[in-house]
This record gives C-alpha cells, sequence and structure tokens, in this order.
C-alpha cells in the first residue's frame, strides 16, 4: 500500500504561525521585558504546533517508530489522523467532528475573552476596570488565551507543545502577578477588595454563559483605573 503523506507544507506553516502571531499582537500587544518574553514563548510554541501540523510531523514519526505494526492505523501520515485525539477515541468521522468541535468551542471563546477584554482595557482610558468581563475576572484576555492554546492541545497535540503549554500558562501567571503587584501599589485598598470578590482567570462554572451574554460597560467613568490585561 503506498503511504498517503499529507506534510511539508512549509508555506501553509509559516502562514498559520504569521496569523496567529499577528491576532495575539493585536490583542496582548507588549509593552515591557516581561511582556516581551512571554510572547516570545507564544510564538515559540505556534512555530512548534505549525511546523508538526503542516511541515514535519515529529511527534507521529516518533509514535509510530515506537509502536511499530501496534500503532493503530495504516496510514498514519494522513492528515486526519495527525490529530492524536481523533486516533485515540477512533479514528472515525464522528470523532474527527467532535475534536475539531471542541477546539473550535475553546478556541471561539478565547477569541472573545481576547477582543472583547482588550475592547475594554481601550475604551477605559486608563482607569481600572471592574464592569464587564472584568466582574468576572481579573485577567480576561490570559484567560482568553489560555483558552486558544488548549483548544490547539485539542486540535492537535504534539510531544513539543504539550511540554511548552505549561510553561506558556505558567509565564502568563507570572506576568499577571506581577501586574498586581503595580495594581496594589497604585490603587491600595481599591483593588484588594477587587481581588478579595473576583477570581483571577476562573470564574464559577455557573456565571460562565452570562460571561458571554453580559453587554460591556460602555461608560468609564462607571469604572476605575489602569486594568492588567
Amino acid at each position: 500500500m503506498t503511504q498517503e503523506y499529507a506534510y511539508g507544507m512549509w508555506v501553509i506553516a509559516a502562514f498559520n504561525v504569521g496569523l496567529f502571531l499577528f491576532f495575539f499582537l493585536s490583542f496582548l500587544p507588549p509593552k515591557g521585558f516581561l511582556e516581551w518574553r512571554n510572547m516570545g514563548v507564544v510564538t515559540a510554541f505556534l512555530v512548534a504546533l505549525f511546523s508538526e501540523m503542516y511541515g514535519f510531523p515529529l511527534t507521529i514519526y516518533l509514535l509510530t517508530g515506537w509502536l511499530g505494526d501496534a500503532y493503530p492505523v495504516l496510514q498514519p501520515f494522513n492528515h486526519k489522523f495527525g490529530h492524536l485525539w481523533v486516533l485515540a477515541f477512533g479514528g472515525s468521522t464522528l470523532a474527527w467532528a467532535l475534536v475539531m468541535g471542541a477546539s473550535l468551542v475553546l478556541m471561539l471563546a478565547g477569541y472573545i475573552l481576547l477582543s472583547r477584554g482588550w475592547q475594554q482595557v481601550h475604551a477605559a482610558h486608563g482607569r481600572m476596570i471592574t464592569g464587564g468581563l472584568y466582574a468576572y475576572m481579573r485577567h480576561p484576555q490570559y484567560t482568553g488565551l489560555f483558552l486558544v492554546i488548549t483548544g490547539f492541545l485539542v486540535q492537535w497535540p504534539t510531544l513539543l507543545t504539550v511540554l511548552m503549554a505549561p510553561i506558556l500558562i505558567f509565564a502568563y501567571i507570572q506576568l499577571a502577578h506581577s501586574e498586581e503587584r503595580h495594581m496594589l501599589e497604585q490603587f491600595g485598598d481599591s483593588y484588594v477588595d477587587y481581588m478579595y470578590k473576583v477570581p483571577a482567570f476562573f470564574p464559577p462554572l455557573h456565571q460562565w454563559k452570562a460571561l458571554f451574554t453580559s453587554p460591556m460597560l460602555d461608560d468609564p467613568e462607571d469604572e476605575a483605573p489602569d486594568q492588567p490585561e
């Protein structure tokens, strides 16, 4: 049987890296050293992801080498079977649809949080935001980033991205803590009260519907100063 090889598409890989990097730079524009460092980790994650998705499937090569004839499909380099969760759930079209649907929901939710959080930050004109998305979590844009990264891991997990994702998430948690130290210095008890009432990244499950359906506050006078992302 002739082996199908659906990779070697480096132009498409480079295009996707550029596209998603532009997306992240638009909604999380770096300012200081820590932000540029973290964006470097995001860039490395995107390069690792799309290099394997379209260029050279390192993870599949390693798995087929380790498992040999025990590998569960005869065409491991068919692009459909590069979705390892699809493979894990039997390789059917239904499994493919479920995996793609789950990843799309996660990435779309992340996009909404990134874009709406960016709109709120810029509409506030330097005021601390406590309404809209920020009534449910203190760092909605970072939560959005985490959801997009998780969506990528659902759609196309690789050895490198599975190792890099926790490092990326940890880096942004540390950045959030650094931003909050600045907020505490600037706003004192007001921000302490806000931290006490609102979780950092993930609200309770019963609030998620309201999180995506509640309108953003349009009047920055109803909010307060210089919110971290």
